[in-house]
Order: C-alpha cells, then structure tokens, then sequence
C-alpha cells in the first residue's frame, strides 16, 4: 500500500511483549499510570518529590489496576525547559530504587528522550522505554532498546519541546503520520529493537482539530500490526475544547479513553487509575 509515494509495510501482529524474559500478555488492554518526579509537568498532581508520596502514590495505582508504570523525570510538554541529562539522572535513580523496593514485580516504563538515562534507568531495574521524540533527539536510544532487549514506546512527534507546536503543516494528518510512523519503525527494526508500541502523540506537533481527526481514524494504524497506547490525561486537546480547566478534565478524558479502546488501542497512559480501570470493567465481555 502506497501514500505519497512511499511504501507503508506490514509487520508482524503480536498479543505479547518479551520484557526480562518474561512474556507480558496484551490480548487484553492495560494500564499505564503516570508518575512525573519533575517539578513543571503540565498536571501538577502528578508532580511528586518525596519518595514516600511516590510510594503512596504507586500504592494507590496498584490497587486500583494499574499494569505499568511510567517514570518521567524531564518535562517533554510544549514549551518546557529541558533539564540537563545529569538533572534527570539523579532525579530518576531514587525513585527507581524506591519503587523497586517496594514493587518488585510490577512493570516499569522510563518516559525519557535521552538515550544514556534509558540505560542508566535499564541498568537499575527500568523494563520499558517511553521516548516522546521518537528517536528525533536520540537514536542512539533505539540501539540501547535492542541492547537491553527493552520493548520501545515509539511516539510520533516532530521537532522538539521548543518548536513542535510550528510543525504542523500536514496535507493530511492521518496519512502523513502513518508514513511517518512506519518509516521509523523500519529504521527502528533494523537497529535490532524486538518489540515496538506506538503512540501516535497526541498534542505533540498537532493542532486540538489533527488530534481529534488522528483520534477518528485510530483503528487505521492498526495496519501497522504494532501495539497501540494513547495518551489523552488531562491534555489541552479536552479542556481547551470543552472550555475547562484541566482540573475537570477528567471526565473528557474517561470519554476519549474509551473511544480509543473501542478502536483499538491496547494501552492508555493515564493519571487517574480508578476511573480507566472502570472503563476497563465496563467493557470486557464477561
């Protein structure tokens, strides 16, 4: 199949991640709760500092459903300052460690674009890379994937924190990103990645309308025959829509989730683990 002239290819469908010689079971959706040790995420309550508000707070996410964690220590927001490498370093160590400590068993994602803290952090107990730029910054990062057989989140994005919001002249927005996409994951496979999940960045280089048209025609990307995770928590496609703050955008939130579940989506990135994990509920067929 041909867009643009160029070939989209097919690659191979599977229900499993291979995470520590362990298979990680997809033919069901998952969870993936949000945990950002920085201090100007765009959701402030999911700012954490203390090691023991961490705790608490991962608890809570575990009893209420939660599948994987993400760990983020540099805000990847339009517009957010980037911290030095070393900063995200010595912020994410303790965190790791703590959560280690007391979650042993519980799957851990690394929401980072640098491809020296991945490894520090796969080094350390980290299961899953979580990179927003998509290798743009880093490709270097697709290399430590392969080396640590670590699955890789791959999101579509274009420029960085600074300019992403001034890339958004798409033709159209469903068929360039869908090339875009399998074009890196081609380049993705050959640097020896194993697993790949991909996120079509939602809010990243995309107006509020080529968000929702992405959204509309999410089971398109399916074709890709790649795990897909969408990421909509509390983001200003919802809140800036409905004219809210983001404070009460959570109910907008719980909507998109399930229309993407509907869709097709295997993960969805959340700050509010009860009310996706209810969605969850509501939906299998039992």
């Amino acid at each position: 199949m041909a867009f643009f002239g160029a070939e989209i290819k097919h690659f191979r469908s599977n229900n499993y991640l291979l995470v520590q010689n362990k298979l990680f079971d997809l033919s069901t959706p998952r969870i993936m709760g949000v945990v950002n040790v920085t201090p100007d995420s765009f959701y402030k309550n999911s700012r954490l500092n203390k090691e023991e508000d961490i705790s608490i707070r991962v608890s809570n996410m575990v009893n209420a459903g939660m599948d994987i964690l993400d760990i983020g220590a540099c805000s990847a927001r339009p517009g957010a300052i980037e911290v030095s490498e070393q900063e995200e370093i010595d912020r994410i160590l303790p965190i790791i460690e703590r959560v280690k400590k007391d979650f042993p068993t519980l799957l851990l994602s690394i929401d980072t674009f640098r491809s020296n803290v991945a490894e520090i952090a796969l080094k350390n107990g980290i299961d899953i890379i979580n990179d927003v730029q998509g290798g743009n910054f880093d490709p270097r990062i697709w290399e430590v994937a392969a080396n640590y057989k670590a699955p890789y989140i791959l999101t579509h994005s274009r420029g960085n924190s600074h300019n992403m919001q001034e890339l958004i002249n798409y033709e159209n927005v469903t068929l360039e990103v869908l090339q875009e996409l399998s074009e890196k994951i081609a380049r993705i496979k050959k640097a020896g990645v194993i697993d790949i999940i991909i996120d079509l960045g939602f809010g990243f280089a995309k107006t509020p309308a080529q968000n929702f048209e992405l959204l509309n025609h999410l089971a398109i990307y399916s074709m890709l025959e790649h795990t897909i995770l969408c990421g909509f928590s509390r983001k200003s496609m919802i809140y800036k829509r409905l004219n809210i703050s983001i404070e009460e955008s959570l109910n907008g939130t719980t909507i998109l989730n399930t229309y993407a579940l509907t869709k097709g989506a295997k993960i969805i990135r959340v700050h509010d683990v009860t009310e996706a994990k209810q969605i969850f509920d509501l939906l299998k067929n039992e």
